[in-house]
């Protein structure tokens, strides 16, 4: 039979996506089968944003948690156990700042705990959080990485390596610590290599950019993600310094791309790009390995290599989808 299973987002701004055909195809309309909308599209699922909607045929759902929806998740959670489903929680938004910041207040602690001890368990997008679930309550779950369709050849965005070159920065945000942005782009400014930098911060952060480097290529504003992950893909290597723990999406999008990520410590950087990737990588060795893959095409062939192989056995939809089965099962 197959893993009936949807994901939940009460109240959330997402429309709600129907994922028949999987990943699908990224000419398809709608929110990409990336992140949390991956996970149901791994398993022919759907991504909700009304209780509602759920149909009967769906048996195992995935409640996200949002610290302005904590009652709304509550609800949800009540209200689909009553319907005989099997409920999981986890956090919408799970870098460790985001989290830290939400828990800040006692209402959204309490209420956290409220939740987790209504659900059957919960699904971490990271490892960091996972003692977290288990001290609100929380006694069944664990860790399952956000899935990228690394496996679908329509997915597939890489170009010849010939034709890729510089540097594509996978941050954007100056005013978020954790992301190290101003470092990140202050320790490459001066490689001889084209950078790329989206900017979604108007004047102040070009007038940063500016400070940085006046040789930065900026692209102002957010891209669609198609176009986006095309603009990636002409570059030879994604950098970033995030020590925020986060689920790993800019990894995930070099992995579309058909890029190695440099740095961050999310949780697919760390199991697609061990050496390149992670809280132990200071910031000088991350500033080193970058200039070797600029420079050693052999080191650079067979770091992509390594990381495709990795990512189909650790990210990709088939992997992700048989993990969630497990945690799902009674």
């Amino acid at each position: 039979m197959e893993f009936s299973f949807a994901v939940l987002n009460p109240g959330g701004r997402d429309q709600t996506r129907i994922f028949a055909q999987g990943a699908g195809s990224p000419a398809d309309p709608g929110h990409p089968p990336v992140n949390y909308h991956g996970y149901a599209a791994c398993c022919r699922g759907a991504f909700y944003r009304r209780c509602g909607e759920i149909p009967d045929s769906a048996q195992n759902i995935l409640v996200l948690l949002r610290k302005s929806g904590l009652g709304e998740a509550l609800a949800a959670v009540r209200r689909l156990r009553q319907r005989g489903k099997r409920v999981l929680v986890s956090w919408k938004e799970s870098g460790l700042p985001q989290v830290a910041g939400a828990l800040e207040r006692p209402r959204v602690a309490r209420g956290f705990c409220s939740v987790c001890a209504q659900a059957h368990g919960f699904l971490s997008s990271t490892p960091d959080l996972v003692p977290l679930y288990r001290a609100a309550g929380s006694v069944r779950g664990g860790f399952v990485p956000t899935p990228y369709p690394v496996e679908e050849t329509v997915w597939d965005f890489s170009i010849p390596i010939a034709e890729r070159r510089g540097i594509f920065v996978g941050t954007r945000e100056f005013k978020t610590p954790s992301r190290n942005h101003f470092l990140a782009l202050s320790s490459i400014a001066g490689f001889d290599q084209p950078i790329t930098v989206i900017n979604t911060e108007g004047w102040t952060g070009t007038r940063l950019l500016r400070s940085i480097s006046p040789n930065l290529r900026v692209v102002s504003g957010k891209l669609p993600y198609v176009e986006y992950l095309r603009l990636m893909a002409r570059h030879r290597i994604v950098f970033q310094l995030d020590r925020s723990a986060v689920p790993g999406q800019v990894a995930g999008d070099a992995l579309l791309a058909g890029l190695a990520c440099v740095g961050g410590d999310g949780a697919i950087e760390r199991l697609v790009f061990p050496e390149l990737c992670g809280p132990g990588l200071t910031v000088q060795s991350a500033i080193d390995v970058a200039k070797r893959l600029l420079e050693d095409d052999q080191y650079y062939t067979a770091t992509l290599a390594r990381a495709r192989q990795l990512a189909i056995e650790k990210v990709s939809f088939a992997k992700v989808k048989e993990s969630l089965l497990a945690q799902f099962s009674p």
